[in-house]
């Protein structure tokens, strides 16, 4: 018998350079807790689906850095690919890397390292129910407005939803799609997926755990989540 993680495989992109985070080391290098925020991401993972495969991405001026990381927190069991000029090109380069018999691949952002097990589990079980992919989503908290070309206008929030990672898609299905040529349209994994045609991606309830560092302060809010039950 087989476990869910035995045919998935995660790829984790940390090739950015977080240029508006303001620190000389790229975000998801800097310490959350004492640790590198790429380092909760992983551990993580490996504790949700510990025969999963997981591939990191990296900038190719980071490598060396990457590797020596790596042996210091002891994530060995990882597997590194280097990033590209774009998002698009790192995914299409780690998916060069993954084994042919895998089933699903969950794509997610380096820098949001506290993941949630269930969140993992909600999107694998509806690609098991056969959906092209799913992405973790949270409802809109703050009024929004359209830009126009006399001003803006109000529009109503409950017709969207903000988009979390990691996202879950079809390994197939998604190879499938990164074989076709870039588009200024494909700004994620869900949107190369739906150039490709493949277009019954669910969504399923995110968490607000799952925050992206962006600025100093979002340490400081993912510290307290780590902490809160303390």
């Amino acid at each position: 018998m087989t476990t869910r993680s035995e045919k998935t495989a995660v790829i984790i992109v940390a090739a950015g350079s977080g240029s508006r985070f303001g620190s000389e080391l790229p975000k998801q290098f800097c310490l959350l807790d004492g640790e590198p925020v790429l380092i909760h991401a992983i551990r993580r993972f490996h504790r949700a689906l510990p025969h999963a495969r997981i591939i990191v991405v990296v900038a190719s001026d980071r490598k060396d850095y990457w590797t020596q990381m790596s042996l210091a927190e002891n994530v060995g069991y990882t597997m590194t690919a280097i990033g590209g000029a774009t998002r698009w090109e790192s995914v299409r380069n780690a998916l060069e890397t993954i084994d042919p018999d895998t089933e699903t691949i969950l794509v997610h952002d380096g820098a949001r390292p506290l993941v949630e097990a269930d969140v993992i589990f909600r999107l694998l079980d509806t690609i098991g129910r056969g959906a092209d992919g799913a992405l973790p989503v949270m409802p809109m908290i703050d009024s929004l407005r359209m830009q126009t070309e006399s001003g803006s206008t109000a529009v109503d929030r409950s017709r969207f939803q903000a988009v979390q990672t990691p996202q879950a898609f079809c390994a197939a299905h998604l190879r499938s799609a990164y074989r076709l040529p870039w588009s200024p349209l494909m700004t994620d994994d869900a949107s190369v997926m739906e150039n490709a045609g493949f277009s019954d991606i669910a969504l399923v309830e995110g968490s607000e755990k799952t925050l992206k560092i962006t600025r100093p302060l979002d340490i400081r809010i993912a510290e307290l989540y780590l902490h809160e039950n303390e």
